[in-house]
């Protein structure tokens, strides 16, 4: 099965928003206090005949609470299904942004919020902000089924002035959304509030700017080395790639193939988890899913050439559906250009006379997404070579408190200016890669190096070979990576062999850093499940999207992969799913405020034995330049 099948159009036209909203009015499920919190593509069944395309929709009627999941057919003007949900068993819908809108005015009425404002000295309502923050799990019975968010305050001088800078921290409020109240105030600790400016965005603040910076410029005179089509698929020196969008997942590749040859049917970021550390009373719930609780694909920043992106640019608009479900467009949310990467072979013979050597170059498709106070990058890269590589760039500014030790120590968080801490964090991302090397019967290796002990077939105690352990259930997993052992997992095709009789295959190279870190007991180890292991195979089912189920917020836990696997499906020679939990485990440092450098995570597919030999002896010297080889 070595053709390439391309869905056509898939991703979301803004026509079909269009029509989903008007069936979902017609039928009494859409109405003026009635909000989409998602609205995207039903994900078809690869392996049966393309259908006509379905969308679903998740709602939620701002005045009672109700909320639906919804399918409708908008070809065929019909509505598919309606379930009505039960927020105490299935969670909650992802949040809109009429919450992030309504919050500070509900709790700047409360007297007991008010009070504890008063205790810090603190009564200009004008310059508190309260932050909403996702709920997490239910903790009490009064709290389950309710639609909530927990919220902490920040003072913010003037309009210009940044209030992560200034948390007035050791003060929880909890707001009920639909009943437009506050629930409870928690006035834990009188912490000061720091005083010192964090505004970096203020030419002022950075002092004068540091000279002898010289222009780097990147052109391509010729144009770049790839075509795109109106269905958004890209042509590039081999590789074919469909690019999509989708509001919670963001960034969605499809039908990746090189010299038409199938790798990867459909990857994506399904979801990410950023679990804080402090167990502190005002802090212990803060814990975000950006895909599943506010639709990271929502936050799609335009990008703007010269400083998000370098060079000959092509940039792609994402529509997706507002919360009244009206198409909206974001302009310029992808970019994709080319990009030199290094030297990609090079050897030089003593015993021919000769020197050659080659320059690589990627392809990247990016966007940058801003959820709160983190900013984030996600670039896939394909390189000459047949390599396939993720990066994730986070930025942005910490999440701060009031540091309770100022001067000194304190366990859960970093002192990153005077008075001020930044909590102990992770950020950890599931890459949902649906595998189909040359074709879709697939399994999955683990490979380890091992030395070989002294003996008869190793009698000087130096041979190393590969311990090779194949999945067979979904039960072997999860599975962590091991860096000691330099562990990777083989995903290999049975059917297809190169020209040395070996079975082609991809290897999936993690990097390895920690996994979840929350005790096995707490409330967020049960609603992250995905996230304490860095590797977990499924069998395909396109209804398994995301990692911690479809509805995260305030979710009771154990949904997603936790119920899948419990199913033991075979994954041996079958089409799989490869869900990789990658990321950083934070522990800030003051070189990190008032706005973070760029740290990056991510993982490498590279191929093994999928191509019989180098597959980049074709690539021409630079330029063709004669100083490049002799």
């Amino acid at each position: 099965m070595r053709g390439v099948i391309v869905r056509e159009h898939s991703t979301l036209r803004a026509e079909e928003i269009s029509a989903a909203r008007e069936i979902l009015v017609r039928e009494g499920l859409l109405n003026e206090t009635t909000h989409v919190s998602y609205l995207g593509l039903k994900e078809q069944d690869k392996r049966k005949p393309a259908g006509a395309r379905e969308l679903r929709a998740m709602l939620v009627d701002m005045a009672d609470g109700r909320s639906h999941d919804v399918v409708v057919r908008p070809s065929d003007d019909a509505l598919v299904s309606v379930t009505e949900l039960d927020p105490a068993v299935d969670g909650q819908v992802p949040v809109i942004m009429l919450e992030f809108a309504m919050v500070e005015a509900i709790v700047h009425a409360d007297e007991r919020w008010l009070a504890a404002m008063r205790r810090r000295g603190l009564t200009d309502l004008s310059k508190l902000r309260v932050q909403p923050l996702s709920a997490g799990r239910a903790m009490t019975e009064d709290e389950k089924g309710r639609r909530l968010q927990r919220t902490l305050t920040f003072l913010q001088k003037d309009e210009h002035d940044l209030p992560w800078a200034h948390p007035v921290d050791g003060v929880v409020a909890y707001v009920d959304v639909i009943e437009k109240t506050v629930v409870e105030v928690l006035d834990n600790a009188v912490l000061d509030v720091p005083q010192e400016d964090g505004n970096f965005h203020l030419a002022d603040f950075n002092g004068p700017l540091r000279e002898g910076l010289k222009p780097i410029e990147i052109t391509q005179p010729h144009g770049p080395s790839f075509t795109i089509d109106d269905d958004h698929v890209l042509d590039w020196l081999g590789w074919k790639v469909q690019v999509c969008f989708d509001s919670r997942e963001g960034l969605v590749l499809r039908d990746i193939s090189i010299n038409d040859r199938q790798v990867v049917d459909r990857a994506s970021i399904a979801e990410m988890v950023v679990p804080y550390a402090d167990p502190s009373p005002q802090r212990w719930f803060q814990t975000f899913f950006d895909g599943g609780e506010y639709l990271l694909g929502n936050f799609a920043n335009s990008l703007k050439l010269g400083c998000d992106c370098l060079g000959e640019i092509t940039y792609l608009d994402a529509v997706v559906a507002d919360n009244a479900g009206n198409p909206r467009v974001i302009p310029q949310a992808i970019c994709i250009h080319e990009e030199d990467a290094g030297v990609l072979w090079k050897h030089t013979s003593h015993f021919t006379n000769s020197s050659e050597v080659r320059r690589n170059r990627r392809l990247v498709i990016s966007f940058f997404v801003t959820v709160g106070n983190y900013d984030y990058g996600f670039y896939w890269y394909l390189y000459l070579d047949g390599t396939i590589e993720l990066e994730v760039k986070a930025t942005g500014v910490v999440f701060t408190s009031g540091h309770p030790n100022p001067g000194g120590d304190y366990a859960y968080a970093t002192e990153v200016a005077p008075g001020l801490g930044a909590p102990h964090h992770q950020h950890l991302f599931s890459a949902r890669l649906e595998m189909a090397v040359d074709g879709p019967a697939n399994y999955v290796e683990e490979i380890d190096a091992v030395a070989v002990p002294r003996g008869p077939q190793n009698p000087t105690g130096t041979g190393i070979t590969q311990q090779v352990t194949r999945l067979r259930k979904e039960s072997d997993a999860p599975r962590l990576a091991d860096g000691r052992r330099g562990r990777v997992w083989r995903v290999g095709n049975p059917e297809v062999r190169n020209r040395l009789g070996k079975d082609v295959a991809y290897v999936l190279h993690p990097e390895g850093m920690p996994v979840l870190l929350a005790d096995t007991e707490s409330d967020l180890y049960g609603r992250a499940v995905f996230a304490s292991g860095h590797l977990w195979v499924t069998a395909y089912d396109p209804s398994e999207l995301y990692p911690a189920g479809d509805l995260v917020n305030q979710h009771p836990g154990g949904a997603g992969m936790p119920a899948w696997v419990a199913a033991d499906r075979d994954i041996d020679g079958a089409p799989i799913v490869l869900w990789h939990t990658f990321g950083m485990t934070h522990f800030p440092r003051p070189e990190d405020w008032p706005v973070m450098p760029v740290d990056t995570t991510g993982f490498k597919l590279k191929p093994s034995g999928f191509f019989g030999r180098n597959p980049t002896l074709d690539i021409p010297a630079s330029g063709g330049a004669t100083h490049c080889h002799s």
